[in-house]
């Protein structure tokens, strides 16, 4: 009995090969990605660590200073004016106070994130004019830009960074650091319902569960394509009339 040979698959095969390379090729970026979130990680708690170093110092270092402790001194900043930033810390809702601060030997206005109030607290610290220097470490952060849903400003009271805006309202003439600067100290120790913090590193590092992800797919679709494969090529055609008669007669 002769069998009839039937064609290879070549569509499904190059279908199969083209969805195998594209699905290997996004596991491997998030490898990729997963090695370079673990570094970015490891600099941050490294920059944390760091004792603080003086403003010059910090701006004279190569690359991009976020983490990075700075030490401060301020003119007048446990009296200085300051906007209200809607914010929520440790789960409870208030405002983070934020004031313009030039360093003493500085050319540079900064942005200096005072710290947190509660909403249940309707007390503010004092503001008034003064040169007293106040000595402050901070943190610095890189502002994130405001999204396309947060509400426009009231007055003095904000709900997303804008560092120029807020500037603006504070009667800072010229540009400010694009940075922000978190004080880890307080301008005001004798008010206790200010709390000064910097917000902790949103680091998602989901990237290896990505990566599975995507090589399990691979898998899946390589051994479907196999099982459709073989399952095609143990396919006979039916045999003709003439040879299913002629072996009844035998």
């Amino acid at each position: 009995m002769t069998e009839s040979r039937v064609r290879f698959p070549w569509g499904l095969t190059i279908v199969s090969a083209l969805a195998l390379a594209l699905l290997i090729s996004l596991g491997v970026w998030q490898v990729q990605r997963l090695h370079w979130k673990t570094g970015l990680i490891a600099e941050a708690e490294a920059a944390a660590a760091h004792p603080p170093v003086a403003l010059a110092a910090l701006r004279a270092e190569r690359g991009v200073p976020e983490f990075r402790k700075v030490a401060l001194v301020c003119p007048g900043l446990a009296t200085a004016p300051f906007v209200e930033l809607q914010s929520i810390h440790d789960g409870q809702a208030g405002v983070r106070l934020i004031s313009a601060c030039r360093p003493a030997g500085s050319g540079e206005t900064l942005l200096l994130d005072r710290g947190f109030v509660a909403d249940i607290i309707s007390a503010r610290p004092p503001a008034a004019a003064s040169e007293a220097p106040v000595r402050i470490v901070a943190e610095v952060r890189q502002t994130p830009a405001a999204g396309p849903m947060a509400a426009a400003p009231n007055g003095s009271h904000f709900y997303a960074r804008d560092n120029n805006a807020m500037a603006k309202v504070l009667g800072v003439a010229g540009s400010v650091a694009p940075e922000t600067f978190f004080a880890v100290t307080s301008s005001n120790p004798e008010w206790q319902a200010l709390t000064p913090s910097a917000p902790p590193a949103a680091f998602s590092n989901n990237h290896l569960g990505y990566a599975l992800t995507w090589f399990g797919l691979a898998l899946a679709l390589a051994g479907f394509y196999i099982a459709l494969l073989r399952r095609k090529l143990s396919l006979k055609q039916p045999r003709s009339a003439s040879e299913a008669s002629g072996k009844e007669k035998s």
